[in-house]
């Protein structure tokens, strides 16, 4: 998995874009974050207006990126959130 990555105005890093498959997505929306002892979890809502949990293990040597979850919203939900 390819994950393209910038920091927010707080200097916290944060996903951008990623490729997963033959897909390339924008991050419209980045939703949450989680911090484990060594890799980083973000929850994010994708171009394709889908929520997505990619994992960052920057303690590894070649700091992997993997796509752990993938929901696909229904219109209904997008207009709640």
């Amino acid at each position: 998995m390819d994950v393209h990555f910038g920091t927010d105005e707080h200097g916290h890093e944060r996903p951008l874009s990623f490729r997963a498959g033959a897909h390339e997505y924008a991050v419209d929306a980045h939703l949450d974050t989680w911090y484990g002892f060594d890799d980083t979890w973000y929850k994010v809502r994708a171009s394709d207006g889908n929520l997505y949990i990619l994992r960052h293990q920057p303690s590894s040597a070649d700091a992997p990126w993997s796509l752990e979850s993938f929901r696909r919203e229904s219109s209904e939900e997008r207009q709640i959130a």
